[in-house]
Order: structure tokens, then sequence, then C-alpha cells
């Protein structure tokens, strides 16, 4: 990418083009604490091509990757394995390159596959009708929020104790301009979900919405149907969020138990963990009576002038189609190849494959927790988990993760990390295992905790 660089009177122009006085006034929002003042302490001013490659690997050998550990993280990203069959189908060229086509008819390869994936995540989230994917699932999860609250006119959306802080964090923020109201709290460590709780501030609300985590953040099952049941007597409408699609090959699907929108985040179907990202965000509707309050896009299958099969873009409710205040959606769009990745997996599993590989996660999930709350200063939170549970510590669960982590070992994700404000949750250790995870990881892992808690 070149560098372009702007004359003091090419930022002036554009400052006062845009209404602001200077640059500190272009970046108030941003706390000062977080600003950076003048150059990098310890980085060159310049250096060749050949020495930033050199630098670059030797910070990169610092990292401590998720296949060179034995790796129990989780906490809404996971680690499953991806054939290589997917990365194979995923990087042929009429795949590679292709996005959203806006001449979309023409893309009839794009489409199809399109089409295929909404199939799938439709039938694995008990559902009517699902998009052709978004970001990633907490930006679902605020569409959602914001579809319940044009479904229903209503403007109170309540939030589960078990539903990612990161998802609540997006929800509060797009919040803040749309005039909805959201009330949370943190979750309580004990094995109950907190459904009572929920149930009772259902029925004292005149709600928008309720928002679910299943499985919860803890690793917890909700009794989604009993929550389901007690918001529509209320009017409201249910959105189940899933973070781990693989646990649908082993739980009911949220549509089954009465959910009304399904979002979730569809990672570890396909897409590696990548220090990060790409994500993709998953999103399905049980009604069909509510697909045109859909955020996104869908493709739907037609047949041509001769009676051919085709495949066309059917709804597209965004901001680049339609005007801005018309869309149901400002923030979308459909992460194609994520989405294509995601299929090819889906597709190379198929049901059977895929409730195989969920009973071979919860069979090591359970062998993990079994040898977990044997050990000396901890103890197994959850009664119900699928391939994610949480154990609590006798010492604040970030100085253990940081001393397993030295041990060449990801011990899992601490709640004091997920809560920093919420002291009583940090004792609270989430574990997460995959079909990566082996019978020997598990037993490090053990042995490791009883030195480090001894």
């Amino acid at each position: 990418m070149r560098y372009l660089p702007l004359t003091d009177l090419d930022r002036a122009a554009m400052l006062e083009k845009i209404g602001s006085p200077d640059m500190d006034a272009l970046f108030a929002d941003v706390p000062e604490e977080a600003r950076l003042v003048g150059p990098i302490e310890g980085l060159p001013m310049q250096a060749s091509e050949m020495v930033v490659e050199g630098h670059m690997r030797r910070l990169s050998k610092k990292n401590l990757a998720a296949g060179d550990a034995a790796f129990f993280c989780g906490a809404g990203a996971y680690r499953h394995h991806v054939p290589a069959s997917v990365d194979h189908i995923i990087q042929r060229g009429e795949f590679l390159t292709a996005y959203t086509p806006y001449q979309p008819e023409i893309a009839q390869g794009t489409l199809q596959m399109l089409f295929e994936f909404q199939t799938q995540v439709a039938r694995l989230y008990g559902c009517a009708v699902a998009n052709a994917s978004m970001y990633d699932g907490s930006t679902a999860c605020w569409e959602a929020v914001a579809m319940a609250r044009r479904v229903t006119k209503k403007n109170l959306a309540v939030l589960g104790e078990g539903l990612h802080p990161h998802y609540v964090s997006v929800v509060r923020t797009m919040a803040k301009f749309t005039g909805d109201s959201i009330a949370d709290r943190a979750p309580t460590l004990q094995a109950s979900a907190g459904e009572d709780a929920l149930i009772a501030e259902i029925e004292a609300n005149d709600l928008s919405c309720v928002v679910v985590q299943y499985p919860d953040i803890l690793g917890r099952i909700p009794d989604l149907e009993r929550i389901a049941q007690a918001a529509h007597a209320k009017g409201a409408l249910v959105i189940a969020v899933n973070t781990e699609p693989v646990a649908l090959g082993a739980i009911k699907s949220p549509g089954e138990l009465g959910a009304d929108i399904v979002v979730g985040e569809g990672q570890s179907i396909g897409v590696g963990l990548q220090f990060g990202g790409p994500y993709l965000g998953l999103f399905a509707v049980r009604d069909p009576k509510h697909v045109r309050q859909m955020p996104g896009r869908l493709c739907g299958e037609t047949t041509d002038a001769e009676g051919k099969r085709g495949f066309v873009l059917t709804l597209s409710t965004r901001e680049q189609h339609i005007r801005r205040e018309k869309a149901t959606s400002n923030i979308c769009t459909n992460s194609g190849l994520c989405a294509l990745a995601f299929s090819v997996h889906m597709t190379l599993l198929g049901e059977e494959g895929l409730r195989r590989l969920a009973a071979w996660n919860h069979g090591l999930a359970c062998e993990a927790a079994d040898a977990l709350d044997k050990v000396p200063g901890v103890t197994l939170l959850n009664d119900t988990f699928f391939n994610e549970f949480t154990i609590l510590l006798d010492r604040d669960a970030r100085e253990v993760a940081r001393e397993l982590a030295a041990r060449d070992i990801l011990g899992g994700v601490s709640l004091g990390r997920l809560y920093p404000e919420e002291d009583q949750l940090a004792h609270g250790l989430v574990v997460a295992v995959t079909e990566t995870t082996s019978s020997e990881d598990i037993a490090v892992l053990a042995d490791a905790l009883k030195e480090v808690l001894a």
C-alpha cells in the first residue's frame, strides 16, 4: 500500500470541512490516557524492509500459539480441527475474490453458496429463514435487539446474566443512539443459569425482548423453553445467542425451544482462531412473518425465463441499497468468505458428522471436568455443560492463568479478565475442551493446577 502523506494545509482543509477546530477535537471521544503523544519510544523513525521483517519474526516468536500448547480457551472463540479441504476449496479463484455482487444475478455461484449457507444455518438453529451472514456474533446480537424493537414497538431489552460481556458491551454501545433501554447484570457463580430471576424480571416489565445465551458464558445450559413461555406471555420476543454452533449437534436447537430470533458466532465451524479473527455472524428467525424486519441480505431460489433453476438476491435491506432511514441495518455486511468456509465444513460433516463431533467434544469435556474437580483448591461450578464449564479456584484465576501460560498451558479464560470490575467473579476460570484436546492435555492441566494451587 502506498504512503500518501498530507500537508498541514491538507489537514486544515479537511478539519474545516467537517467542522473540527483541530486534531485534538477530532479525537475528543478517545480518552487522553489512550492517546499516543509523540513517537513510539524505542521505535526507529525508519528501517529497511528486511530489518522490519526480521524484527516482526522475532516478536511473533513470543506468542504462545494455540497449536503449540495444551489449549483450553473458549469464551466465544473455539479451536476446532478444520479439514484441509476447506482451505483448498475457499482458495479457488471463483470463491476467494467474490464479495457481495452488486449485479447479483450474474454471480450465480456466489448466490447459490449463500443460499446453501442460509439453509444450513436455518436447520442448525431450528428456524424458518436465515440471512446471508453478518459481521460477527456480537453485532448480530445487537441487530436482533434492534429488530425486536421494530417488531414489538417497545424499547426495553433484558439481557440474561449469562450473555457474553463483549456482546453486552456492543449492545449497550449501539443502544446509546437508538433510544433502546438495556437491563443487564453480571452472572452469579452458581450452577443455575439464573432462570428464576430472569423470569421475574420479564413478568415485572413491558419489554421488547429477552436475550439469553445458550449455552451461556459460564458453560451452563439455560432452560430456554421455560424462559420463552414467560416472554411470550408478556408479548416479548426471545433472542437466543449461541457462540458455539457445534453444541447444537448435541442439544436442542433454540428455535425448537421457542426462540423467535437466533443469532450467534459461526467461527468454530470452518474458520480457525487466526489470532483474533475474522468472525462470522449468524442470524435466523423462526416465524417467516418477521423476514422483512431482518437485517442484511437474503438469497432466494427461482427459475429463469427458460425454466432453469437460478438464484437471486431476494431481500437487501441495508443502507447501501436503499435510503438510510429506511434501512433495517446500518452496520451489517455479509462475511462471504467465512460463510463459504462454514458451509464447506458443514457440508463435509453432514448431520451425522456434526452429531458425532458434538458427542466427542462433550465426552472430552466430561473427562476434563472430572479430572479438574479432583484437584485440591478446584471446585466445578456446573451441573450442565456442553464442551465448556467453569471452575472456581482458591486464588485469583487471572494469576493462575498467567502461571499456567508460563508453563506453556493456555488453561482457560479467567472471569476476572472478562469482568474486571466484578471482584466476586475473580476466582472463576472458564475451561473449554474440543476434539483438538487430548487426554494427555487434560492430565497436564490437572497436574499443573495441583502445583500452582499448592
